[in-house]
C-alpha cells in the first residue's frame, strides 16, 4: 500500500484531529443542552440511552469513542484511507456545528419575534 505525507502535511494533520476533538466537545455540550431542553433528540441510540442515563456519562462515552478512533486514525495516517477518514470525520462534525448554530439561531430569532410581536 502506498504511504502518504510529510512531517510537513502531517502537522497540518494533526491541526485537524485536534479540531475534531473540539468540534466534539461543543457537539456533545450543545446535544446535552438541546436534549435536556426538551427541544431535540439525540439520534444515536446507545448515545441516547447514555445521555438520559447522566449527561456525564454521555460525555465522557462520546469523548472516548471519537478518541479512540480519532487515535487509531491518526497512528494510521501513513495510509490514504485513515487521511480521508480523517477529513470525513472533520467534515461530519463542522455540519453538526452548523446544524446546531443554525438551530439556535432560528430559536433565539424565533423568541426574538415574540417578543417584539
Amino acid at each position: 500500500m502506498m504511504d502518504v505525507g510529510t512531517d510537513r502535511h502531517f502537522t497540518w494533520l494533526k491541526g485537524v484531529v485536534a479540531t475534531i476533538f473540539v468540534l466534539n466537545v461543543l457537539d456533545g455540550v450543545l446535544t446535552v443542552f438541546w436534549v435536556s431542553s426538551g427541544l431535540a433528540e439525540e439520534a444515536n441510540p446507545l448515545m441516547d440511552e447514555l445521555l438520559h442515563m447522566s449527561p456525564a456519562l454521555f460525555m465522557i462515552g462520546k469523548l472516548s469513542l471519537v478518541a479512540l478512533g480519532s487515535v487509531l486514525l491518526w497512528l494510521n495516517r501513513n495510509q490514504p484511507a485513515a487521511v480521508v477518514a480523517i477529513f470525513c470525520l472533520f467534515l461530519v462534525y463542522y455540519c453538526l456545528l452548523l446544524y446546531h448554530l443554525e438551530a439556535f439561531n432560528f430559536r433565539v430569532l424565533d423568541r426574538l419575534v415574540a417578543l417584539l410581536a
